[in-house]
């Protein structure tokens, strides 16, 4: 994965591919955004012979397994036609999951207080990796708080990381972050049954076609005339 600062081709992720898995993503992002996802990350593998991954989400973070399978079949046509990979492989399409990559400055700004894991490309500081807890971000920086203090370390001591200098970060797994995504995800269940229950007026339209359909009929005249003699 490459770190890019421009947006290119409608892409405003911080991380990119590159090779091969850059192709791919420059011909998904298109589709994605036109069916209501985006991209999150491609990488290749060597699962199975060749797999093709591809982790996308909606613009609120959430993917539900039927989103995947919508997805999949969103994107498996285009593949077909466009054809990035000469060689078979298998196409996996996946959520972020808790323990997401992150890769947009809004991810950076929503794992605030939670612990990650951040690698550049550069060193700062006399090192390339980093772990510890998001204190805040902007346009140009995230500042994290180290996990641990080294021995004869300033205890108060914190990272600004550019984020042109990021090449992989991603959150760490722990019970905060699982409390928290299973709140979320409780929330989102929530607001889609809200959004799938009909209004009061789309309730009121209801009833009355209902009672329409159980009121009895008129009499009718039976169609048939009888002369009298």
């Amino acid at each position: 994965m490459t770190a890019i600062s421009h947006d290119r081709n409608g892409d405003d992720r911080l991380i990119r591919e590159s090779g091969i898995e850059a192709r791919v993503a420059a011909i998904i992002i298109p589709v994605l955004g036109a069916v209501g996802y985006r991209l999150v990350r491609v990488r290749m593998t060597a699962q199975d012979g060749a797999t093709l991954q591809i982790m996308a989400e909606r613009s609120d973070g959430s993917m539900t397994v039927e989103d995947c399978e919508e997805v999949s079949r969103a994107l498996s046509p285009v593949l077909d036609v466009e054809d990035p990979i000469d060689t078979a492989y298998q196409l996996e399409i996946s959520s972020p999951g808790i323990d997401r990559p992150l890769v947009r400055k809004a991810d950076f700004a929503a794992a605030a207080g939670h612990l990650v894991k951040i690698e550049t490309a550069i060193l700062l500081e006399g090192r390339k990796r980093f772990r510890g807890f998001v204190v805040e971000s902007d346009e140009e920086t995230v500042t994290i708080e180290p996990e641990t203090v080294e021995e004869d370390g300033d205890e108060d001591v914190l990272y600004g990381i550019p984020f042109e200098a990021i090449a992989e970060a991603r959150l760490v797994l722990t019970d905060e972050l699982v409390r928290d995504a299973l709140k979320q995800d409780k929330e989102e269940r929530r607001e889609r049954k809200r959004n799938r229950r009909p209004s009061a007026s789309e309730r009121a339209a209801q009833r009355s076609v209902k009672q329409n359909a159980t009121e009895p009929a008129g009499d009718e005249d039976s169609g048939t005339h009888t002369e009298g003699e």
